[in-house]
């Protein structure tokens, strides 16, 4: 099962691949590539990865997301290479019987995703500059458990 992906993420297949008559919530988180950051305009974004630890550390994250909420599936998928406005850069597909447990647990998967993935993002620039952008500070396993009880 891959969760990196060098061409465009495709919701609809994702939804196709998490679809369960036993649930009746579902919740999607899309990243998208914005035009605007910091004041400054944004032609694109080129994303880069560790692969065989991301993929590692993206089914982990599915895994513990399924075991601290009650959902049926979460489904992760991140592109790498370059990306144009408006191109899904993540996608986040999460379903569950309920909607809160559904929507905890996206929350949940992005925010676990982005303190602990090894995924690099540049942002280019109209003006032709570009630049890596500042990841979040690892946050300790005990420190997320608190903020993420459950």
């Amino acid at each position: 099962m891959t969760h990196l992906q060098t061409g465009a993420l495709d919701l609809e297949s994702l939804l196709a691949e998490t679809a369960a008559p036993d649930s009746g919530a579902l919740v999607v988180f899309g990243g998208t590539v914005r035009n605007m950051n910091g004041g400054r305009p944004v032609s694109g974004m080129s994303y880069s990865a560790y692969a065989p630890l991301a993929e590692k550390s993206l089914a982990e994250i599915e895994q513990d997301t399924l075991q601290r909420f009650d959902i049926q599936h979460c489904r992760i998928l991140h592109r790498t290479g370059e990306l144009t406005l408006q191109e899904f850069s993540i996608l986040v597909v999460v379903r569950a019987a309920h909607r809160a447990a559904a929507f905890e647990a996206a929350r949940y998967a992005i925010d676990t995703l982005k303190q602990r993935v090894p995924i690099w993002k540049q942002e280019h620039y109209v003006d032709g500059g570009s630049r890596y952008l500042e990841g979040n500070s690892l946050v300790a396993d005990e420190e997320r458990q608190r903020l993420f009880k459950k």
